[in-house]
């Protein structure tokens, strides 16, 4: 059996996971949007929820919906605004996004608005629901 450029032998991602929010439609909807992007570039998709209940993050149960999380293949964990500049970091085309939220003030202010976003992520969830295969799995109804 060969593994994909992908993914090991062992069925673990090159780069590693991108670790989301799986209750939340409009985070499901941003990561699934980018799925094949960052794919090609190594990461797999996997829900908070199901990274927790399976042992591979360790975080606190009440810290858990804090932050997007990258979970490297080394076990580093990259959380918040740190996990989207490490992936843009990965993607060619998204270094310059990468390097300008690296200088100086602009780190806070990608910070700052990552953290409002986050805070008011259900609001803009209520209109973005989950779509009903993903409503199934994480045992969900859907209400529509």
């Amino acid at each position: 059996m060969t593994a994909s450029n992908h993914e090991s032998e062992s069925g673990v991602p090159r780069e590693g996971w991108i670790l989301y929010d799986g209750e939340c439609g409009f985070c499901f909807d941003w990561v699934h949007f980018w799925k094949k992007v960052v794919e090609r570039r190594g990461f797999a998709l996997k829900d908070l929820q199901s990274a927790y209940a399976d042992g591979s993050l360790q975080v606190p149960q009440e810290n858990l919906l804090d932050d997007i999380q990258v979970l490297t293949r080394a076990g580093q964990l990259e959380s918040g605004a740190d996990a989207y500049l490490y992936v843009t970091r990965r993607i060619w085309w998204a270094w310059l996004f990468y390097g300008i939220f690296q200088l100086p003030g602009f780190n806070w202010i990608l910070w700052r608005g990552y953290r409002w976003f986050n805070r008011n992520r259900y609001r803009i969830s209520r209109h973005c629901p989950l779509p009903p295969q993903a409503n199934a799995a994480h045992g969900l109804k859907d209400d529509s």
